[in-house]
């Protein structure tokens, strides 16, 4: 095997690990926000419909912790066996992240193993949920400290370079590049987001499937407002993250735009197609690109004739945030309408085929998660870390990649089908209704 088909091999092999765990680490980090909600409004309004809630989610959240536990060690192992380069490179500085993450993650499972086992042993549920604040910071931490390594990886600083090497090196300085801020920020309100908007997709199906009880139409509005909340944030993040990439990565906003030619006044591309370096067919929308990049209509904005041919992020990337803005700016109006419809009481929100497309937005909402984590990935592109070491110098040069690029997907599919088994069979032979009924029998002779 050849140098360019192990660097090749070495790609693909990353992709898919990544685009597997994500969607793992996604639930991961947002279903413990989620819980800890459910059980504080059950607490509040004195409902044990929410307790229940939150009691199961977790059941299943246990579940998906296992396999994202698996696919973030192969993430580990895959950083030094694939790209042995940029660990002998930047490994001295990615090091504390790394292990201020795994720190975090333990943090996270200790608390949940105690949470989980201790459901009766409290007789005030408040301090039960007090359980729940070290798990869901735990979690959310796990996402920042990892998410910095790739805000590096796009920014790095803290460093000088020396015959090659990266001495004198200030982790902290590291850690906190100018990518950090919008990159944490951005990954932790969609993981909030997506995370409702899949729990929101179960109710709404069990809805549909003939379970019209009022603890599914309870789960829905709660995860449905939850979502729209972080919808709206995620909006408001994405265009600081616009003005990042105007600032620090202006090639990566150029390619995304298929935004040629340094201009004034410059307009948004939605859609289209390129057909030999000229854009077809898609929605201008003029003067929001440099709104987007600079929040002044008549802003220049830095095209792609600014830059070397070989440094230009390749193009398909348009598609990726296309496909990343629609399915979020869908998910915001579908549970705006959705929240304000059930305010209102209007009928339409509870019906068949609203519903439907409910159920349909917890998939779409993992595919705008792995669109958005490729367009980050590939937009730096032709750089493993920005500006100091490409890609195809970072890889291994061994020739058994392939290999284990089929062992691995062997892995993550005996996984995917391993979770999905599980947590159906873990539903099904347990129905809310039936754990509904045991719990007031529980109740019944414990007050006898």
């Amino acid at each position: 095997m050849g140098n360019e088909e192990s660097v090749f091999f070495s790609r693909v092999l990353t992709e898919l690990t990544l685009s597997f765990h994500i969607i793992y680490a996604t639930i991961g980090v947002g279903i413990p926000l989620m819980i800890m909600i459910a059980q504080w409004v059950g607490i509040k309004k004195q409902d044990e419909h929410y307790i229940l809630l939150a009691r199961r989610w977790t059941r299943g959240f246990v579940i998906t912790v296992a396999v994202g536990v698996v696919t973030g060690t192969a993430i580990g192992l895959q950083l030094s066996l694939l790209w042995p380069n940029f660990m002998e490179l930047a490994g001295n500085v990615i090091a504390l992240p790394l292990f201020m993450e795994t720190f975090a993650f333990f943090f996270e499972a200790i608390f949940l193993g105690i949470y989980l086992y201790t459901w009766d042993r409290f007789e005030n549920q408040k301090k039960h949920m007090l359980l729940l604040i070290p798990v869901a910071i735990g979690a959310s931490f796990s996402a920042v400290f990892i998410t910095i390594v790739n805000a590096f990886m796009n920014a790095p600083q803290g460093f000088d370079i020396v015959n090659g090497q990266l001495v004198n090196i200030n982790p902290v300085l590291a850690m906190f590049t100018p990518a950090m801020p919008t990159k944490v920020t951005h990954v932790l309100s969609t993981a909030y987001m997506t995370s409702a908007f899949v729990l929101a997709s179960i109710g709404a199906y069990r809805l549909l499937k003939g379970s019209n009880h009022v603890y599914h139409k309870k789960a829905l509005f709660l995860t449905m407002k939850i979502g729209l909340i972080f919808s709206i944030a995620t909006a408001v993040i994405g265009d600081f993250s616009g003005k990042y990439l105007a600032e620090y990565q202006p090639e990566k906003l150029a390619a995304a735009e298929w935004h040629f030619e340094t201009e004034e006044g410059a307009p948004l591309m939605l859609y289209g197609v390129l057909d030999d370096g000229e854009v077809k067919y898609a929605i201008k929308i003029p003067y929001a690109l440099s709104i987007l990049a600079h929040s002044n209509p008549n802003a220049e904005v830095i095209g792609l004739d600014q830059f070397a041919e070989d440094e230009i992020p390749p193009l398909y990337i348009h598609y990726l945030f296309d496909i990343m803005v629609t399915i979020g700016m869908w998910m915001t109006a579908l549970s705006l309408v959705y929240v304000v419809g059930t305010w209102l009481k209007i009928r339409f929100v509870s019906s068949k085929w609203f519903r439907w497309l409910i159920v349909l937005g917890g998939p779409l909402s993992m595919i705008a998660i792995e669109a958005g984590w490729w367009f980050t990935e590939v937009g730096r592109q032709p750089w493993v870390l920005r500006g100091l070491m490409r890609t195809e110098d970072a890889a291994t040069t061994s020739g058994q990649v392939d290999l284990m690029l089929l062992l691995f997907a062997g892995l993550y599919l005996i996984l995917a089908i391993g979770s999905i088994v599980v947590l159906t069979r873990m539903f099904r032979k347990n129905p809310v209704e039936q754990e509904l009924a045991d719990r007031e029998l529980e109740k019944e002779g414990d007050l006898r």
